[in-house]
């Protein structure tokens, strides 16, 4: 609940919309009680006494309140539903926000089809709420209040009669809602358990039809919508056996009360009218606890899709900028520094590297080599800071890169990777994608370094041609060749290629290093690479073994010292 009201605080920029939308209610629930008096009116004023006048009075006023009623119903449903829809606007926008900001660890551990299902489904349950429920209930409580008061000045006698049945009403939803909660929250995690499903398979689609894998991934999904279903049915179950008995106890109240009352008119101790508008009321009590039971439900979901909403906008984001961030120097190349540097993924307790040491000077180009899984990925990670060491430092030009502001330090730190993100955009917007206001100019450079700019010429619109999903209708060589102009734009003083030309051929490999060649005289660069023509290039080339540097030196230098290098040499020559 608490989770709930919390989401009241999304309100405070729609407050008029929501302030009209409770006078509105105010108006139409005070419309609703007033109509069984003109009812009453009607019958003993009108009909009994036989006067046209008290009638026409009382269709009047009933006339008038249905027009007030339909009125205020309009303006009601209006502001409250887009009030909900501005709350819901935020919403989305910050936790997208957040999404966007949380490091690479909060995401190693989240799915991305439960994040999708907080930022859909569930903001839409939370919305749903805001726009009529909690309007409903206030009103619910409000016209239960009402209608008790006009009972007990009715008649009291009548009105303790028809509360025989009210506490065990209200206790059965009590026990309703204690159900609710719980049965809700299961249900949304999985569905965000089904949407990871189908976000994968369709992602991964060429790997299912690649392997004929049809028939498993349609049993993932359909054993997964199983569990889905049956958690449905178990809040459908509830519901089925709740309301039916509600139902029944409200029907008994009314036969008490018609009994009862009845006994009065036949003994004139009260008129007809009065009784047919003390069974109007008696509705009324009926109907907020009716809809209390329903806004259960809702209240229930809600609750349960904002504490999975709060989840996301609570968590702590382990990459923070400094309080006093210290700013880059001129743009120059950078000299980076490793001292005694150790690194564990988040909720691992596998250390991944060991004690990392070494030391690049400003403008060389420093080449990784090692087996898969060597940790050769996370040192260049480290650089960023898209994941932190969890001891030791790494300095940029002396200086710990937890002292830079993160978007600056990323800024100047240009990242490819050999799994490329491009977006369903033209080729031209994804190469300026890290700086939106290049000129064409720039980018035909930065696409001409990258080798990119020949092929890009044979597409149809050429740089204006629209890509599909991650570039779809591109080979993967000339997709890694559009992410190596990407960072080129954006001048960095620091170049990472982390295995960003593995699917380029040999030929345009080599066309890009002599282009690259005096591009990186004045850039300092990490390239993680097999071939050894891009070993040969580097100024110094590191060996990580299981998370340690094993070696370092030129090409020549290991070849003759490290037996490792050698042996990874050899192996690639033999491939070739």
């Amino acid at each position: 609940m608490n989770v709930t009201l919390r989401g009241l605080t999304y309100l405070r920029p729609y407050l008029r919309l929501a302030l009209g939308a409770f006078v509105s209610m105010l108006v139409v629930t005070a419309a609703n009680l007033y109509a069984p008096q003109l009812v009453r009116q009607l019958i003993d004023n009108g009909i009994e006494a036989g006067s046209w006048n008290g009638i026409l009075i009382a269709t009047g006023g009933l006339l008038l309140v249905a027009i007030v009623r339909g009125l205020f119903s309009f303006t009601n449903v209006y502001w409250s539903e887009t009030a909900s829809q501005g709350i819901a606007y935020d919403l989305r926008n910050e936790i997208y926000t957040k999404l966007e900001t949380l490091s690479f660890s909060y995401h190693d551990t989240h799915r991305t089809g439960q994040l999708m299902t907080r930022t859909t489904s569930d903001v839409e349950g939370v919305r749903n709420f805001y726009a009529q429920g909690l309007l409903q209930l206030i009103s619910a409580v409000l016209t239960f209040i009402g209608s008790m008061i006009i009972l007990f000045t009715t008649d009291w006698r009548l009105a303790l009669a028809s509360l025989t049945t009210i506490p065990v009403i209200i206790g059965l939803f009590v026990w309703l809602f204690s159900r609710m909660g719980p049965l809700f929250g299961t249900v949304q995690r999985n569905l965000g358990i089904l949407n990871n499903i189908l976000q994968e398979s369709i992602a991964g689609v060429r790997v299912v039809k690649a392997f004929a894998a049809e028939p498993r991934e349609l049993g993932r999904y359909t054993d997964q919508n199983e569990v889905l279903y049956n958690q449905n049915l178990s809040v459908i179950r509830m519901f089925s056996l709740g309301f039916p008995t509600v139902f029944l106890l409200a029907n008994i109240g009314t036969l008490i009360v018609i009994w009862y009352g009845g006994n009065l008119v036949i003994s004139e101790e009260l008129s007809l009218g009065t009784l047919i508008a003390f069974n109007s009321y008696l509705a009324f009590l009926l109907q907020p606890i009716f809809q209390l039971g329903f806004l259960s439900q809702q209240l229930a979901r809600a609750d349960a899709s904002g504490k999975r909403l709060f989840e996301v906008i609570d968590a702590e984001n382990e990459i923070q900028s400094p309080a006093q961030p210290i700013p880059f120097a001129a743009d120059a190349p950078a000299g980076v520094v490793f001292e005694n540097v150790h690194f564990s993924y988040a909720g691992s307790e596998k250390e991944i590297l060991h004690n990392i040491s070494f030391e690049v000077l400003p403008g060389e180009t420093i080449a990784l080599v090692g087996a898969t899984g060597s940790g050769k990925s996370s040192i260049v990670n480290l650089i960023p800071r898209f994941y932190e060491a969890t001891d030791g430092k790494v300095l940029i030009d002396g200086i710990d890169v937890r002292d830079f502001e993160v978007n600056e330090l990323r800024h100047r730190v240009g990242v490819a990777l050999q799994s490329i993100s491009l977006v369903s955009e033209s080729i031209k917007d994804n190469i300026r994608y890290g700086k939106p206001e290049a000129t064409d100019e720039e980018v035909i450079h930065a696409a001409k370094l990258a080798q990119a700019h020949d092929f890009i010429m044979e597409q149809p619109d050429r740089y204006e041609t629209m890509l599909g999903e991650q570039g779809s209708g591109l080979s993967g060589g000339q997709r890694q060749r559009i992410a190596i102009a990407r960072v080129l734009l954006v001048h960095p003083r620091i170049l990472i290629f982390d295995d960003s030309m593995s699917a380029v051929d040999v030929e345009t490999e080599h066309k890009l290093q002599e282009a690259l060649e005096p591009y990186l005289d004045h850039h300092t660069a990490f390239i993680i690479a097999q071939r050894v023509s891009t070993l040969r290039s580097a100024d110094k080339i590191l060996v990580i073994d299981e998370g340690r540097v094993a070696a370092e030196g030129t090409h020549d230098e290991l070849m003759h010292n490290s037996h490792l290098y050698a042996e990874i040499v050899h192996s690639q020559m033999d491939d070739d």
